[in-house]
């Protein structure tokens, strides 16, 4: 679907794209980042927000995927942005402790100070901290749209599902170069 608009006050989360996540060999995390990097250089000169989310630990919840339960936690250099997305001092740096960005987080606060309200979302993994970010946006009334070209999964098959039939749903989907050509 092509992108409606920019709304005035929009801002771009770019989520996990921290040394942790970007070294595990997600396929296509090079295209993300760059397509990260090119939305958030737009992003600040156009006068908008650029959040900067990273995950620092895991709800300790046992799960088919860590059937023993208890949470990670990232050390400092598995914590730190990659170097492409060039963080700003004006750049809004989130930490989350669970999948999304907003859950116990200054994000919401931080975003309805600005008067945002519209966010797109960029990042790894599609299936997860995108998906669930992009949910809890749209939960607290923003315009969401989701960056198509410039998030990744390590599973295809959910990736696919997800960008075809869960976003569209509550979301807006486009491209990089759509949102390149709208902020002009």
């Amino acid at each position: 679907m092509p992108l409606t608009t920019i709304d005035p006050k929009a801002a771009l989360v770019v989520v996990d794209l921290q040394q942790a996540i970007v070294g595990i060999g997600v396929p296509g995390t090079a295209e993300v980042l760059d397509r990260s990097a090119r939305l958030a250089t737009a992003f600040r000169a156009a006068g908008h927000t650029v959040v900067l989310v990273n995950v620092d630990a895991s709800p300790a919840g046992r799960s088919d995927a860590n059937p023993a339960g208890g949470g990670m936690r990232m050390t400092q250099d598995q914590l730190a942005f990659a170097p492409e997305l060039d963080r700003q001092d004006s750049d809004l740096v989130v930490t989350k402790h669970t999948r999304g960005a907003f859950h116990a987080t200054a994000l919401e606060r931080n975003l309805a100070e600005r008067g945002v309200t519209q966010v797109f979302v960029t990042g790894i993994a599609t299936g997860s901290g995108v998906e669930e970010t992009a949910r809890e946006a749209y939960a607290r009334g923003l315009n969401v749209v989701v960056v198509t070209d410039a998030v990744a999964d390590r599973d295809r098959d959910v990736h696919d599902f997800v960008l075809t039939r869960v976003l569209p749903r509550f979301t807006e989907t486009t491209t990089t170069d759509e949102v390149l050509a709208a902020l002009g």
